[in-house]
């Protein structure tokens, strides 16, 4: 599919100027009466969250949930009748998307199926909230990105910092120039986790209530286990989702929480892209089944403007800088720290920056809903839309494939791939039959 490179760049150097600036496009409008029916895919832990936030939405109807694990499902119905709220349960999610009545539909998946559910409902004329990371490999963002260009949708992404009033504020101040030259940018998420980590369950058979073959979809065909799954609902309260720790369905702490951290660098720089990215790290301390390492180092280069660092820590619980898993802009006139409950200031020394705190000061997961609905009814380019999340995730991607294939890779932005060929089989979508992701 040819893309019209210019009008990318346009829209990206609108985005990076703004931050929080949105563009217009053509589409259909909802009238301001009219109620937006919402259903919900995948019932898991963001499923659950996702639709309490859309419930809470003035204008939404919440009025189909879909899951193919049963009980996940049956918690959705029961919740949503707490409220008040009928609430239709799905099985397949082919239902939901082909309903004419739905008008936006939530993707909480598992990563994996995140790009095919997208671009399938943007064909059958649905917005789109999904969950990040956007996508598995890097060319499922780019058909992403086409299929809401396409279909003329609104493909909102979950990356709610960017909803958030005083990242906004951070991402200003970096943006304005006020910290200096910014020639480095930190990122990171570090705790002590048990050696012993998920535990290593053997293979068996998938509970009688999941359809495990439906669940796997688009992925390699592979034995049931209790940790690719991920659920243990034995447990209480519902752990994780450990299926993120598996390179068949999602790109373990890298495409997790970098996702999140990167994007802020991404929000107060002009969303760049970085130009070559090295990695190191490994399992080095948890003794459990999972693929993913447990240690990773990632180093980006961006050209000749500054270079940015992830790192994810699972042996210790000191970080580059108190407050736990944050984003550090690092300039010549001081540094800007932020997380999910403030962001500070630090003025170097002689200079003329003021120190400052500010907390966080509204619900970003409800202003992100609401920036999602507003945008539904009047057309324009939401705050994560879909071509922002496709970079952020690529970045985050293009750090697993330099650990996984051991080269310093080498990022070519108009082409959207890397200059080691060796290395591009790792960019690509392998689905099983018979699913095809199709524009």
């Amino acid at each position: 599919m040819a893309e019209d490179t210019t009008g990318r760049r346009d829209f990206l150097k609108t985005a990076g100027a703004a931050a929080f600036t949105t563009s217009i496009f053509t589409g259909n409008v909802k009238g301001a009466n009219d109620r937006i029916a919402c259903a919900v895919i995948g019932m898991g832990q963001m499923g659950i969250g996702n639709m309490g936030f859309a419930m809470r939405q003035p204008e939404v109807e919440v009025v189909a949930a879909c899951d193919v694990y049963k009980p996940h499902l049956d918690e959705a119905v029961a919740l949503a009748a707490k409220n008040g709220k009928t609430v239709k349960p799905v099985a397949d999610f082919r239902k939901i998307l082909e309903d004419p009545s739905i008008d936006i539909v939530n993707i909480s998946t598992p990563d994996h199926w995140h790009a095919y559910m997208t671009v399938e409902a943007c064909k059958n004329g649905k917005d789109v909230f999904v969950e990040k990371p956007l996508c598995v490999y890097v060319d499922e963002g780019k058909l992403m990105v086409g299929a809401a260009r396409k279909y003329q949708r609104i493909v909102q992404a979950g990356t709610m910092q960017r909803s958030g009033t005083h990242f906004q504020k951070a991402a200003a101040i970096a943006h304005s120039g006020a910290l200096g030259k910014i020639t480095l940018c930190r990122t990171w998420i570090n705790e002590v986790e048990q050696p012993e980590g998920f535990g290593n369950p053997p293979d068996s058979d998938p509970p009688k209530d999941l359809d495990w073959d439906m669940w796997l979809g688009p992925a390699p065909k592979r034995p049931f286990n209790a940790n690719r799954w991920g659920v243990h609902p034995e447990m209480t309260p519902r752990p994780y989702s450990w299926f993120r720790y598996f390179w068949d369905y999602a790109g373990g702490s890298m495409t997790d929480w970098g996702v999140h951290l990167l994007d802020i660098v991404h929000m107060g720089l002009n969303e760049p892209m970085p130009t070559a990215v090295t990695a190191l790290g490994g399992k080095l301390w948890v003794r459990d089944n999972r693929e993913t390492p447990d240690t990773l180092l990632v180093t980006y280069q961006y050209g000749d403007d500054f270079v940015a660092t992830f790192e994810a820590l699972s042996g210790t619980s000191q970080g580059p800088y108190p407050g736990g898993p944050g984003t550090l802009f690092c300039g010549t006139e001081g540094t800007l720290f932020v997380n999910r409950r403030f962001y500070r200031v630090t003025p170097e020394k002689g200079s003329d920056l003021k120190a400052e705190e500010v907390k966080v000061s509204n619900d970003m997961n409800m202003a992100h809903w609401a920036n999602f609905i507003d945008c539904v009814k009047t057309r324009r380019l939401p705050i994560s839309d879909v071509e922002l999340c496709r970079r952020t995730t690529a970045a985050c991607q293009l750090g697993n494939v330099a650990y996984r294939s051991k080269l310093r890779l080498d990022w070519d932005d108009r082409e959207e791939t890397v200059k080691q060929a060796e290395a591009r089989p790792y960019l690509t979508h392998h689905y099983r039959e018979p699913w095809k992701l199709e524009v």
